[in-house]
């Protein structure tokens, strides 16, 4: 690789990480480009050179949160329930670390006059990651199969709505930590 695509790729992250800042101090939809860029310390005229959109921008941290998570499935697949136990207390962690992902996380209704991208590109893609380890686990033996894997992945993803309305004095995730615990306890199946 050149010093010029170097350079792209250093340009690229250090207009990501800005995002992530101006996102998490002021939200996804009061921080404009030039809010970004300013934090970058770079023209708004470079930003187009990376991203098309502030969407698309947010699309590229979205699935660096996805790719993340992956990693981890797929090197902790051999064992499917502690990979969604890694999975879920990693998620809860992007998600304190990441706060404008929560409320994409949330609800739809932020992106209720784009369907189509809140479906298919602004909706972080986690629950697919915990079905194939359900799924995975079901065919092991290690996770009831009496239960669809989408539905009992669809219950690891309601953890995060519950955690996030929560009013108990515990962190965020602390409270995705034990409510995951709990869920353990019901999928597994006792070999003992």
């Amino acid at each position: 690789m050149g010093l010029r695509e170097l350079k792209k790729i250093r340009a690229r992250q250090l207009i990501l990480t800005a995002a992530v800042k101006c996102f998490d101090e002021h939200g996804y939809s009061e921080t404009s480009i030039a809010d970004i860029m300013s934090e970058a310390g770079m023209g708004v005229g470079t930003f187009y050179n990376y991203f098309a959109s502030k969407e698309e921008l947010l699309i590229a941290l979205l699935e660096q949160i996805e790719n993340d998570l992956i990693e981890i499935a797929e090197r902790e697949k051999h064992s499917p329930l502690s990979a969604l136990e890694m999975i879920s207390d990693r998620t809860a962690q992007l998600l304190e670390e990441n706060k404008f992902v929560l409320p994409l996380f949330l609800s739809a209704s932020d992106h209720a006059d784009r369907p189509e991208l809140w479906r298919k590109k602004l909706r972080p893609g986690f629950k697919p990651v915990f079905e194939e380890l359900i799924t995975l686990g079901q065919h092991a033996g290690t996770i009831r199969a009496d239960m669809p894997s989408d539905l009992i992945a669809e219950m690891f993803h309601s953890i995060y709505h519950s955690a996030a309305l929560s009013i108990m004095p515990i962190s965020f995730r602390t409270n995705v930590q034990l409510k995951v615990q709990l869920l353990l306890d019901g999928i597994r199946i006792d070999r003992s």
